[in-house]
């Protein structure tokens, strides 16, 4: 599921205008975190994830898990925000970031 340089472009462009969905803190992928990414990534397809640690190698770790136990694809990291992509199963047209912002 890579994405090409032209929908990276798109997916930058809408993600600048979007807040953090999830915030992970120092416990890292817990069980909580990881349902709400679900349940988020099921829903707006496109989010922003902000990581709360201090070391650039441990966030950049934890961003590399994250992506593959979610399966999504990472689309951006600026400091400590991740923008993350997913196709969903079923497109919801009120929720999706990719929809809403497209139009």
């Amino acid at each position: 599921m890579t994405l090409n340089q032209e929908q990276k472009k798109r997916f930058k462009s809408i993600g600048h205008h979007l807040k953090p969905v999830l915030i992970v803190g120092e416990n890292g992928l817990n069980e909580g975190v990881q349902a709400e990414l679900e349940r988020a990534l099921n829903d707006h397809e496109l989010i922003k994830v902000k990581f709360n640690l201090a070391e650039r190698e441990d966030r950049r770790k934890l961003m590399d898990e994250m992506c593959q136990a979610a399966k999504c694809e990472l689309v951006q990291t600026i400091g400590k925000m991740a923008l993350v992509y997913r196709k969903a199963a079923q497109q919801n047209r009120s929720l999706s970031n990719v929809v809403r912002y497209s139009l």
